[in-house]
């Protein structure tokens, strides 16, 4: 997906004017040009692919759980265009494969940088692991906040909303799922 900014300024002169502002006040004079320049930040996701994050995956004899905890992300609600915001952890416990450690950091945000909606973000990163690492399972618990409710509508700050993806051995086998689900939690 290509970002058009000049589409952009122009909707964002448009909701300026439609809100009763002077789109050439000096305060706002350039902040159409300022919004098209923060999607295209905000939503760099979109034209990167996350398989580009995964060239770096090692033979290595491991039979434990890896896991990356507190995973600061971002991502942009398409139900309102307001952020929500948050921590991922990613698990998985490798067959064959391990990753480098960064790269489920990359993997997150190539997911959260696109127009989103929690739910799916958080299948979106554990299908493409278990497709692309094919590990004994995958486990992915996201805790984000969402502007959407807690600026506007019912206003709820501080409300967080959580949800989890489990797949292969996470999914199936109760200890598995509940030592990963544990170790996600710092227990």
């Amino acid at each position: 997906m290509s970002i058009n900014s000049e589409k952009i300024e122009k909707a964002v002169k448009d909701i300026l004017e439609a809100l009763g502002e002077d789109i050439n006040r000096e305060g706002i004079k350039r902040t159409p040009q300022r919004v098209a320049s923060m999607y295209a930040e905000l939503l760099a996701g979109s034209d990167e692919n996350p398989a580009d994050h995964i060239k770096s995956v090692f033979r290595e004899k491991c039979d434990e759980i890896i896991l990356l905890r507190d995973i600061p992300f971002y991502s942009i609600c398409e139900h309102h265009l307001l952020p929500f915001i948050g921590t991922a952890c990613v698990a998985y416990l490798p067959d064959e494969y391990v990753l480098g450690v960064s790269k489920l950091a990359r993997i997150v945000d190539c997911f959260a940088k696109r127009l989103q909606v929690q739910e799916r973000l958080t299948a979106q990163i554990a299908d493409f692991l278990t497709e692309n690492l094919k590990p004994q399972g995958v486990a992915v618990v996201l805790e984000a906040s969402h502007s959407c409710m807690t600026i506007r509508g019912i206003k709820k700050p501080g409300s967080v909303m959580v949800t989890s993806a489990l797949r292969g051995i996470f999914k199936k086998d109760p200890r598995s799922r509940a030592e990963v689900l544990s170790l996600m939690h710092n227990a």
